[in-house]
């Protein structure tokens, strides 16, 4: 991790926090009214998986009160939902999500499905993978906390798989730092801006 990418980091996180309840609630509503449209507009295969995240702390799609709207508006329109486990250092694990009883504590302070995992080799079975960004770029570059796990998972996806950033209404910036093995997403979706496609 490049010292320009921590310091990046930091001031998105500060800014993050600086959000209302109110504010955030709001996003929320907003990523799972759209998402039907959104899946529409990437032509989503509905038989195929859809891989989400349990948002937390002050991600977009994070509410104050746990509450999981933008899940829970993919499994009422009919889609089978994968969440990622995490599985020691490797590519992330995958497992089904129907609802909020599902999930379970995991590490680094996430939520996990405890359904049975699929193996990390799921997330190609996906037509629409959402990943968590801090910031996306128009070109596609995304910004991650650092952790890696999307770095080692993406390339795991088929080359039919739409990849897709979920940030903030202003963390769609002009460039971001990359590097060699960064895999750059196909849109970036947005609460109140929308989708966006990436070069």
């Amino acid at each position: 991790m490049t010292a320009g990418k921590a310091e990046l980091r930091a001031q998105l996180l500060a800014r993050r926090r600086e959000r209302s309840e109110a504010a955030r609630w709001q996003d929320a509503a907003n990523l799972a009214a759209s998402l039907p449209g959104v899946l529409d507009s990437l032509g989503a295969d509905p038989a195929r998986p859809l891989c989400l995240y349990v948002p937390v702390r002050t991600e977009p799609g994070a509410t104050p009160n746990g509450a999981l709207p933008l899940l829970d508006a993919a499994v009422a329109i009919g889609r089978r939902v994968l969440l990622p486990v995490v599985a020691g250092d490797g590519p992330l694990d995958w497992a089904g999500f129907r609802d909020r009883g599902d999930l379970v504590a995991g590490p680094h302070g996430l939520l996990e499905p405890s359904r049975p995992r699929e193996g990390p080799g799921a997330v190609a079975s996906a037509g629409v993978v959402v990943v968590p960004a801090l910031a996306a770029a128009p070109d596609g570059v995304r910004l991650g906390r650092g952790g890696g796990y999307y770095d080692r998972t993406l390339p795991l996806v088929s080359g039919s798989t739409t990849i897709v950033a979920v940030v903030a209404d202003d963390e769609l910036l002009p460039e971001l730092p990359s590097e060699p093995h960064d895999v750059r997403v196909h849109s970036v979706w947005r609460p109140t801006a929308g989708l966006v496609g990436t070069a």
